[in-house]
């Protein structure tokens, strides 16, 4: 098993390994083999059908009732749910680092965590278990970093080492992205907003090195086990609990505003109130950048059908919702101007020199099959707009 790259690596014995690599090698399996499998199924029944279908949803009522959808779904949901249970397998087995971890608040290479009781988490948070992700991410005010460690461990083994060695190719494949693009941008206040446990979060501050760092979240255990990671690697980087759409920054602040698979988690007034507040706060020439999946407007039926799956059979209820939005409206409609929207899709940095990776993200935005489905192929891909031009 690969294992997570810090100090804050569980003691896991070869049982709990090898459950480990049987459900990411499962979870590959599923999202690449038998997903190929399903798509033929369905180019081949709907042509024998002489059915054709130019939305996803109209591709989801078509495949829904078919053998091979419901055995993809069923396996899927089942290797979603192994991974979760194997990591809370090695928890339960290692109560003491858990522990540990969670009374661990020193800054010790200049980072900082402030929480906030006042702070309320979202009601749909508790309604159901997001990602089918046992308690959520959010965690309690007594639980400690406990659901930052579950969220940890879990990413490893849900990303089949997709997502680089320290599971932040998305992070630093959308700061390299702003800094080949924007050449003359030099940021002196980055915000990753709805950073989790700071992911995506390290490799800004790995990018742009003179540039202050914040990560923010409405989830209090998640920030703890964020800003102890970030410490166990040496990266100074300032979390703080906060809602999107009230960002605690003054007006024409903050040079880059950044998210990441954060958007589809929100119900659209949310994420509304999350674009206007990204207006507000950034200076001129400032950039939002959001990495998420393309909308369905820029896919095929197909397409637009698998990569909202998530929505009807993973407890994420806005995804869909918020995938049928007009990208550029959102950032339009909350005062960024029109030419100044982007989109882009890129191969992960990690993974390429940046000669190669300068070139393909420079390109037109291209979507194929490739695109943000998780694979060893995958392209992420990334909308947003500068704020007028820098001054």
């Amino acid at each position: 098993m690969r294992g997570l790259h810090h100090s804050l690596a569980l003691n896991k014995n070869l049982d709990q390994r090898a459950r480990e690599r049987f459900t990411s090698s499962m979870r590959a399996w599923v999202l690449t083999d038998l997903a190929g499998q399903m798509q033929t199924d369905y180019e081949k029944s709907s042509a024998e059908a002489g059915q054709h279908h130019d939305s996803g949803e109209a591709v989801h009522q078509y495949v829904k009732n078919r053998d091979m959808f419901k055995w993809y779904s069923s396996l899927r949901c089942a290797t979603q749910e192994l991974v979760w249970q194997s990591v809370l397998s090695a928890i339960a087995s290692d109560p003491e680092s858990v522990e540990k971890i969670s009374e661990q608040s020193e800054a010790t290479h200049g980072g900082s965590l402030m929480l906030d009781a006042g702070i309320a988490l979202p009601d749909y948070t508790d309604s159901m278990d997001v990602h089918l992700m046992p308690g959520n991410y959010q965690g309690t005010e007594d639980s400690g970093a406990e659901a930052g460690v579950v969220y940890d461990n879990g990413l490893e083994v849900f990303s089949f080492g997709v997502m680089g060695k320290n599971l932040d190719d998305i992070g630093h494949s959308m700061a390299n992205y702003t800094r080949l693009k924007w050449p003359q941008l030099q940021p002196q206040l980055i915000v990753d907003v709805g950073c989790t446990i700071g992911h995506n979060t390290l490799p800004w501050k790995q990018t742009f090195p003179a540039a202050d760092v914040h990560g923010l979240d409405v989830a209090p255990s998640c920030l703890q086990y964020g800003h102890t990671r970030a410490e166990a690697f040496g990266v100074p980087i300032h979390f703080r609990q906060a809602s999107c759409e009230a960002l605690p920054y003054e007006d024409g602040s903050v040079d880059v505003v950044f998210s990441s698979m954060f958007l589809h988690e929100l119900p659209t007034h949310l994420i509304k109130a999350f674009f206007q507040e990204a207006h507000r706060i950034m200076k001129p020439g400032g950039v939002l950048i959001n990495m998420e999946l393309p909308p369905n407007d820029a896919l095929g039926a197909y397409d637009a059908f698998y990569l909202d799956w998530d929505c009807f059979y993973n407890n994420e209820p806005f995804y869909k919702e918020f995938r049928d939005l007009s990208y550029s409206a959102l950032c339009t409609d909350a005062g960024f101007p029109t030419e100044n929207f982007f989109q882009a899709t890129m191969p992960r940095f990690t993974y390429v020199s940046e000669a190669e990776f300068a070139a393909a993200s420079g390109a037109d935005a291209a979507f194929d099959a490739d695109t943000g489905r998780l694979s060893d192929t995958i392209t992420w891909y990334a909308f947003g707009a500068q704020k007028g031009s820098i001054a």
